[in-house]
């Protein structure tokens, strides 16, 4: 299957399914001499892991991680950095069923139109789980970008019709809730608003949002390899999202130049930016600003109220799916927005090493 790769000094290849053997990344591209271990990847996991509250799937997985190459005496050799995750619980049996239809909101039509066949087992390379390599990939580039000063706060930002209120924001409490959201109060109400979700079969969407501070000015290429282009894509390939939106995003249809524009300012010696209604990109260049970006992604498709379907045989058919899925995404979703967002802007900061002469006579000197 193609499209599996991203990048292209820093750059994944996820593998696996669902319900196979195990799922995993390779990552080449790693500089030699980072200090890693499998604690430093776990850590990563953890926060995407199933059964940590009731508003994720029961399935019971440890999703520990093992080093497979690319690290020498706990130390990146610069070589290819391979990771598996072994599959431990699966239940394929309970997919069996749907193999005979195409449960709506999901990629299963689409798989038996693209390939004639469709691994059904949990939606196969379009499940969640996928998302294991991506995580394991960007626990590496986010250990990388932290010794250089570049940070992340990445929250649940709204569930269903429940926002945080940025006067409550406080990043402490990321970790204290279930919903990774920084306003106890809000979390209070998105976990009363899901109970009863699943107390009526259904599901709930939600917005993710991520700050990226600490970035220099200049990442990104100003044509095709925007890096809020790049950003797009990277986070518009993680399953379920709908949309993604970078400073004010959508809000600047209804704004005016005068105050969309951020003025720029001296602050010791420094060139900066009153404002930020950009998000931290001019030009497809980061411009030195914390880089604000969101991510809406849609309902868990995967319910058990009664749906219409046709199956195999174009036959109209009424279902009600069955089986361990979450009733919303975004919790888990939130450390798979920042790895992919860390890939990207790793990548992005070793592919900028080049873009001035001075620079590398200065390096090679």
């Amino acid at each position: 299957m193609s499209g599996s790769t991203l990048g292209n000094i820093f750059k994944i290849t996820t593998w696996g399914e669902s319900h196979g053997k195990g799922l995993g990344v390779v990552v080449d591209g790693c500089p030699a001499g980072l200090s890693l271990c499998e604690a430093d990847i776990q850590e990563f996991l953890n926060r995407r892991k199933p059964g940590q509250s009731k508003f994720t799937t029961p399935r019971k997985e440890d999703d520990t991680v093992e080093i497979l190459s690319g690290v020498f005496e706990g130390k990146t050799t610069g070589t290819p950095i391979s990771m598996i995750v072994w599959n431990t619980n699966q239940k394929s049996n309970d997919y069996s069923e749907i193999a005979s239809y195409y449960r709506p909101g999901h990629a299963d039509y689409c798989f038996d139109e693209k390939y004639g066949f469709r691994d059904y087992r949990g939606g196969g390379r379009s499940s969640g789980r996928e998302t294991i390599g991506r995580v394991a990939a960007g626990a590496i580039a986010a250990k990388i970008l932290k010794q250089m000063g570049i940070e992340f706060v990445t929250y649940t930002k709204s569930i269903g019709p429940v926002s945080i209120d940025m006067d409550k924001f406080d990043s402490g409490e990321i970790a204290n809730n279930s919903l990774y959201m920084p306003d106890a109060d809000a979390a209070a109400k998105a976990s009363e608003y899901l109970s009863q979700c699943i107390k009526n079969k259904n599901s709930a969407g939600g917005i993710c949002e991520c700050v990226i501070t600490g970035l220099p000015a200049g990442l990104g290429e100003p044509v095709f390899d925007k890096l809020d282009a790049n950003l797009g894509k990277a986070i518009m390939s993680i399953g379920a999202v709908k949309g993604f939106e970078i400073g004010d995003g959508f809000n600047v249809a209804n704004s005016m130049g005068l105050d969309n524009n951020d003025a720029f300012c001296m602050d010791n010696g420094n060139v900066v930016k009153k404002t930020n209604h950009s998000g931290g990109t001019l030009g497809g260049m980061s411009d030195g600003s914390p880089l604000v970006f969101r991510a809406a992604f849609k309902p868990t498709p995967s319910i058990a109220s009664i749906q219409n379907t046709v199956n195999k045989s174009g036959e109209e058919i009424e279902i009600s799916i069955h089986g361990r899925h979450d009733p919303i995404i975004v919790p888990r979703a939130v450390v798979v927005v920042e790895s992919m967002a860390a890939i990207t802007v790793l990548d992005s900061l070793l592919a900028n090493m080049t873009s001035r002469l001075d620079r590398i006579i200065d390096f090679y000197k």
